[in-house]
Order: C-alpha cells, then sequence, then structure tokens
C-alpha cells in the first residue's frame, strides 16, 4: 500500500531537553533565550523540527512534567515574550516547533488540584481520581512508576488520590468531560500561537478501569497497573474526540508516548485514516536489554543484544507497513546516551559505532528523532555518589533498594545508575571545550559530564569526519530520495549473530543498508554482487565480502 505523503514523515526531529540544552543567564540553567541563540547549529545540522520537553510552569519534582499552569512559562526558562521570540525565530529558519503535552497529570500545585483537595464537595473533586482506602489501606495494590505505592493518602478528606508517577503528579480524571474540555481549550491556546505539533507524555495511560482492581503482584510486594492502565478501555474514544475538537483543525505532527503498546494498538492509535495520531512511541526496543542481567525492576547492567534489538525493530517495521506511521528513535530524555546503551562509547570505538547507530536507524521506514548531543556521539557519565544524581526516579529507586530494602548495594546501584539511569541523558549539552562545556557561566544544575574536552559541537562542525557531520549527511539523504522516506521495508541477515541488514524498495530502486554492531571484522557478502551508488558510509575504503568493525555501508540500487 503506497504511504500518504506528508511533511512530518518526511521531517527529522530533535529533541531538546530546555534545563540542560544553553543557559543564555549564566544561572546554570538552560533556557528559551539559549535555545533561540543555538538556532543556527539546528539549522546548520539540517533539522526540520524541534520537540521541546515541557517549558510550562512547574514547581520542578519531575523537571517539568509536573505542571502546575499549562499556559506560563517555567520562570527558570524565561518568560512567554521568550516563547514567542524563539517561535518566531525558528519559523524564520525554516524549523517547526512541537511541544510536550503532559495531560495524564497534574503538578499537586495546579489550581486544579488545590481546589480538589479542599473538600469532597469541591467542583473540582472529580479532576482527579480519589477514592476510599480498605482496611485502613490503599484503595488497591498499585505501584508508581517511581516506586512506592501510586496512592497517596490525605489527612483532609481522609481519601487516597492516584499518581502513577511521583506523589506531586496527580492523575486527573479523563472520565470527566469538564477535564477533557480544560484539555482540548490549553491545546488550542498553544496552537493559535501558532505551534507545529504535540509529543503527548504517556498519553496511553489516559484511560483507567473505573474497577481499579489490584494489579498482578510483582517481586517488590505491589501490584502492576499496567493492564488497567495502559491502553484503557476508552483510550481511543478520548483520542478521536480530540482530534476531531482540536487536531483536525490544524496541520500538525503528533506523537504519543505509549509505553506497553503493543502492536495492535499501535495501529489504532497512529492510525493511516489520521483519526487520533500521527505515530507513537514503543519502548520494546530501548527495553530489550533489561531482561539480561537485571538486578530489580528496571535497574540493570546488562546490555540490548543485537538478536533482541533486529527482531523487535524489524517486527515494528514490517508489521505497522502501511497501516500506521513507526517512530525511529535510539534515545531521549528518559533514555541513557545511545552509544553507550547500543554502541560502544570506548573512544576508540566512538565514532565509528555513533555513526553506525545513525545510519542503521535513519534509512529505516519512520520518522527519526535525535536526542540534544546525539549528534555529537556524547555518552553516559559517571556517578561517583547519590550527590550526582538528580532525577526523581533514581532518588526513589536509592531509597527503596539500597536504604528500604537492602536489595543491592551503593556501589551496584551506582553502576546500576551509569548503565541505565535518566541522568545520563540530561547532564548539559557539550558545546565547547571551555569551562562547563560552553552550557553557562554559572553552576550547572547537573554536572557536565568529564569528557567534554574532547567530544564537543565546537571540535566536531568544521571537520567532515566527525559524527555531526554525519548526521547532517544522513538527514540531507533524507530530504533528497524518498526511497529512505516512503520505500516499503525487507528484513535481510536476519539470523547473523554481528550484522543488522535491510533493505528499501521504491519505484525501482532498492537500497541496501548494513550495520556491523561488533568491534571484530565480520563475513558480509550483502554488498559483493551489487552495482550502484554508495549513499552513505563511516569508511572510506571496505574489504569485499566483509564488514569492518562497526561499519556501516548504504548503497543504492
Amino acid at each position: 500500500m503506497e504511504e500518504k505523503h506528508t511533511w512530518w514523515k518526511e521531517a527529522v526531529i530533535y529533541q531538546i531537553y530546555p534545563r540542560s540544552f544553553m543557559d543564555a543567564n549564566g544561572d546554570g540553567i538552560g533556557d528559551l533565550r539559549g535555545i533561540t541563540q543555538r538556532l543556527p547549529y539546528l539549522a546548520r545540522l539540517g533539522i526540520d523540527v524541534i520537540w521541546l520537553s515541557p517549558i510550562y510552569a512547574s514547581p520542578n519534582d519531575d523537571n517539568g512534567y509536573d505542571i502546575s499552569d499549562y499556559r506560563a512559562i517555567m520562570r527558570d526558562f524565561g518568560t512567554m515574550a521568550d516563547f514567542d521570540a524563539l517561535l518566531a525565530a525558528a519559523h524564520a529558519q525554516g524549523i517547526k516547533i512541537v511541544m510536550d503535552l503532559v495531560v495524564n497529570h497534574t503538578s499537586d500545585e495546579h489550581p486544579w488540584f488545590i481546589e480538589s483537595r479542599k473538600s469532597r464537595t469541591s467542583p473540582y473533586r472529580d479532576y482527579y481520581i480519589w477514592r476510599d482506602g480498605k482496611d485502613g489501606q490503599p484503595p488497591n495494590n498499585w505501584e508508581s512508576c517511581f516506586s512506592g505505592s501510586a496512592w497517596q493518602y490525605d489527612d483532609s478528606s481522609d481519601q487516597y488520590y492516584l499518581h502513577l508517577f511521583s506523589q506531586k503528579q496527580a492523575d486527573l480524571n479523563w472520565e470527566n468531560p469538564r477535564v477533557r474540555d480544560e484539555v482540548y481549550d490549553l491545546m488550542t491556546f498553544w496552537c493559535d500561537k501558532g505551534i507545529d505539533g504535540f509529543r503527548m507524555d504517556v498519553i496511553s495511560m489516559i484511560s483507567k478501569d473505573q474497577r481499579f482492581p489490584d494489579g498482578p503482584m510483582k517481586p517488590d510486594g505491589y501490584g502492576d497497573f499496567s493492564p488497567y492502565c495502559i491502553s484503557g478501555p476508552r483510550v481511543h474514544e478520548f483520542l478521536q474526540e480530540m482530534n476531531e475538537r482540536v487536531l483536525s483543525h490544524y496541520d500538525l505532527l503528533t506523537v504519543g508516548e505509549a509505553a506497553g503498546v503493543t502492536i495492535d494498538e499501535a495501529k489504532k492509535y497512529a492510525r493511516s485514516d489520521g483519526r487520533e495520531l500521527g505515530m507513537v512511541f514503543q519502548f520494546e526496543h530501548v527495553e530489550a536489554g533489561n531482561g539480561r542481567g537485571s538486578l530489580v525492576e528496571k535497574w540493570t547492567l546488562g546490555k540490548p543484544q543485537l538478536k533482541n534489538v533486529r527482531a523487535i525493530l524489524n517486527k515494528w517495521q514490517t508489521e505497522l507497513a502501511g497501516q500506521a506511521w513507526n517512530s525511529l528513535y535510539w534515545d531521549n530524555h528518559d533514555q541513557p546516551r545511545a552509544v553507550s546503551t547500543f554502541g560502544n562509547d570506548a573512544p576508540e570505538w566512538r565514532e565509528l559505532s555513533a555513526k553506525m547507530l545513525a545510519t542503521c536507524l535513519h534509512l529505516m521506514q519512520g520518522t527519526p528523532y535525535i536526542y540534544q548531543g546525539e549528534e555529537l556521539g556524547m555518552t553516559n557519565t559517571h556517578f561517583r555518589s547519590l550527590a550526582d544524581c538528580r532525577d526523581v526516579e533514581e532518588l526513589n529507586a536509592w531509597h527503596q533498594f539500597v536504604e528500604e530494602q537492602k536489595k543491592l548495594s551503593p556501589e551496584t546501584m551506582l553502576a546500576c545508575f551509569d548503565n541505565i539511569a535518566r541522568d545520563n541523558a540530561r547532564t548539559p549539552m557539550q558545546w565547547d571545550a571551555s569551562a562547563n562545556a560552553g552550557f553557562t557561566a554559572g553552576t550547572p544544575w547537573i554536572a557536565v559530564n568529564p569528557n567534554y574536552p574532547a567530544i564537543n559541537a565546537a571540535a566536531e562542525v568544521n571537520d567532515p569526519d566527525s559524527v555531526f557531520n554525519y548526521y547532517r549527511q544522513l538527514i540531507a539523504l533524507r530530504h533528497t530520495h524518498a526511497i529512505i522516506v516512503y520505500g516499503t521495508f525487507e528484513p535481510l541477515l536476519t539470523d547473523d549473530p554481528a550484522v543488522y541488514a535491510y533493505a528499501r524498495h521504491y519505484e525501482g530502486q532498492t537500497l541496501y543498508v548494513a550495520c556491523n554492531w561488533t568491534q571484530d571484522t565480520v563475513p558480509c557478502p550483502l554488498f559483493d554482487d551489487k552495482a550502484g551508488t554508495e549513499l552513505i558510509s563511516n569508511y572510506k575504503t571496505h574489504e569485499s565480502g566483509y564488514l569492518q568493525p562497526y561499519e556501516a555501508r548504504a548503497l543504492l540500487v
């Protein structure tokens, strides 16, 4: 089935985590003016869209994913005038802006929640999910994503409210049509400002099973809420209503974060008739290593294995074909750094493996996402103690698994943080080799990765062989060759222990892609009998019948 052509299928998206991107005023925190200053860098890279992690007013319990005012800018980041200037400057450079929409929950400091909490008869009470306890315990056994019960007791009304994340992130009650009206109003506010789309935070969780039953028991003594909150009973009804009320009135990119999503569900969320969203983020491939060497919950010293990652990504490529659109990503603000996770961040292999991973992903069918610093080959950092951590998930996990349950030693937990903690992605952007990597003239809110003198934008922008310029080349190829956007996907060499290979087919052309995921030279006969144009490779010369360590090649026939 021929894919319908749209601008967002042809785009390359760059995610900015504003707190860590660029600090213009020297307070140690990235801000909107800093992003505006760096737009020429992004234009040089060639990206089409910026996705901004939340910039709304927030007390910052979960770095802006706990919103207290959807129509105001977080003071740390500047003012609404700064946002308007950024939007205008980006549009002048031909770059679109996508906002992060966080409407599964609000901050407990949002006026709606403050009113809701005042009494059981408050007109805002049913904006949130309040329930009586059971025998002096929470209403059910659900565990929050950030450790502990998903229910918080409130003394004043002798009830519990639901928070699937931090206790300062109270879940909205989407069963209430007034809540949905409020959400559609705030979305319209931003669309009317001229933004170009929404990335929707945990949007697959907005509909809950109204029976609120206990979940299957987990090893830590809590229940799993997933069967009752992920892709819940009314989620597609709610999204079709959102589409009808807001999304269909504008030309928007929409992508839903959908942890736990199945392929069948993804076909409903990102349906080709456009009645819900443009695409979803699935998480199977980034969790392909968590079962290997997992110590407790997500905390692991294991790495994703090629065999598992390939099977997952190939499945999503082939089974969504013609029915829904893929999002392509290796990392984001919730994941460790791609080159440290899927590649090899040792100094002798980092650049080669970063380029290999980029080739592997960007030549698939779907819309590619680059997370800030990925285009430089930025790596995970090292946590010497809990004092280095800023993320609520890490702090809570330490409290639960090191202090309370004593399941992990401090040393093991820190090693897990080095491997998989979200703060790995949140260290400041490495602009140059000056103090604090050129991110701030002040004290950065989280420590800069010490490897910034060797890995930074200033060193890479003018180096034709840098990771940056390799990404630039890949982006230009996507803009030039329709086969990269719209070609069908054919998995190749699916049992090869070292090589990820596939072909793309479009209008009589075939693009062959092969990537060596190892630091060994390995057999690969894919290119031997083919004459065509080499679109890109991270090696200048090739060995017939072999791929060199972390070699990637793409041949258009």
